[in-house]
């Protein structure tokens, strides 16, 4: 036998072809890099900074101030919704998790492009990495939110919790799906990002933070309030509203009749999106380095 021979009858079957993974399912296996890269985001996000971390609480205060002032006082969008505050908060730290989780994972590519040209790593860790970072910077203002819900009498409940918790997997299912989409077209047309940016500023009125819910089904017609509340962004705003802000109203606004029906489409939304930007992902991850 030659060595040829040898070698082509080698058992191959252990060895896995270079630059070939599983996808997303790679964070399971590369979790040491996953915490890499999630420390290394973390611990640059506020390098150089005098104030340092006391910008993930000033942010959030400085847009609840003016929503609260304009949109609630000026132009009376708080009446008929009890204990404001707690209702507007609650809903503008969900939607700065998406926003942040979303233009965090369109950019990690791009802005990780040293590590992609030259090594080979499951380039989905960026984005993945990107959205954990954004969650890290969600705990802060959440934190504000439970405290000011225990000042107005917030008292926790096991349903109120899982709703919560579900409000905050949905928002970070729907952003990764999407941060893979347009992660991936981020690398070859750099218009992608100013089209996130857009979608970014629609988001906190395309879910009921500075309003209420039901001031959009008296005046929609039944088919497009159902496609408005099956929007993973409106559901997740309305899980967090169940889990913090109900408990502290007086009940005259309740939760949307068929909330859990909506939930149930907003989670198969997201997953949709995880799927679809997984292939997009794969698609366009083969010239990462050349377009890069």
């Amino acid at each position: 036998m030659t060595l040829a021979d040898g070698l082509t009858n080698a058992d191959l079957s252990e060895f896995k072809t270079p630059g070939r993974g599983r996808g997303i399912l790679d964070i399971f296996t590369r979790r040491y890099l996953l915490k890499v890269l999630v420390k290394k985001d973390v611990s640059t996000r506020y390098r150089n900074s005098v104030f340092g971390w006391l910008w993930s609480y000033a942010k959030p205060a400085s847009q609840f101030l003016v929503y609260y002032l304009v949109m609630g006082h000026i132009l009376g969008l708080n009446k008929g919704i009890d204990n404001f505050p707690v209702y507007l908060f609650s809903g503008i730290v969900v939607v700065n998790l998406f926003n942040e989780s979303f233009h965090n994972a369109t950019t990690s590519i791009v802005s990780n492009k040293a590590l992609v040209k030259k090594i080979y790593l499951p380039r989905e860790l960026f984005p993945v990495a990107t959205v954990i970072v954004a969650f890290v910077h969600f705990l802060p203002q959440a934190a504000i939110l439970l405290f000011v819900s225990l000042l107005t009498g917030w008292v926790p409940s096991l349903l109120g919790v899982v709703a919560a918790l579900l409000g905050m997997l949905l928002i970070v299912l729907f952003s990764t799906g999407l941060g893979l989409f347009f992660g991936a077209l981020n690398v070859a047309y750099r218009d992608a990002q100013n089209f996130v940016e857009i979608i970014r500023t629609f988001a906190t009125w395309t879910a009921p933070v500075l309003y209420s819910w039901n001031m959009l089904s008296d005046k929609a017609p039944g088919w497009l309030f159902n496609i408005y509340m099956c929007n993973p962004l409106t559901s997740a705003v309305e899980l967090f509203h169940y889990g913090f802000w109900f408990p502290t109203s007086d009940g005259s606004l309740p939760t949307p009749v068929h909330l859990p029906l909506y939930v149930v489409a907003s989670f198969t939304i997201a997953i949709c999106a995880i799927i679809v930007g997984q292939l997009v992902f794969r698609r366009f991850e083969r010239n990462f380095a050349q377009d890069l």
